[in-house]
């Protein structure tokens, strides 16, 4: 069994200054809020992820697909092969509602750690 931290080191780029673990922490939540707008399909799931964090955060299909797998197995999404226009098959990943239950958790989980911190740093939330 392969070190998931490590593989993330070797498979994502990650260009902000984040540790393997904030990286690892953050997947799951990140692919359940997008699965939440809707069915998405892997490559398009790397784009979004590159497009809302303005391209600062790269994933590759070998990070990508393992995590699908996993939340698949835990029951976090489902998936389903579906033909295209353009007759090109691809597997559409989509949330589950235990999927959207954890979503929900790991929300309130990073809300109370993002107040936390917050108030540690005397950070301003407006900037």
């Amino acid at each position: 069994m392969y070190n998931f931290l490590d593989y993330i080191d070797y498979q994502c780029t990650f260009n902000m200054m984040a540790s393997k673990g904030l990286m690892a922490a953050t997947t799951k939540p990140m692919i359940l809020s997008i699965l939440q707008e809707g069915k998405n399909y892997g490559y398009k799931i790397i784009q979004r992820v590159k497009e809302i964090s303005g391209g600062s955060l790269n994933w590759s299909d070998g990070m990508l697909y393992p995590v699908l797998h996993r939340l698949e197995k835990e029951g976090f999404i489902s998936s389903e092969w579906i033909i295209s226009d353009l007759d090109r098959k691809r597997k559409y990943y989509s949330i589950t509602e235990a999927g959207k239950a954890e979503l929900h958790a790991e929300k309130e989980t990073w809300m109370k750690a993002h107040a936390i911190l917050t108030q540690l740093w005397d950070l301003n939330p407006s900037i």
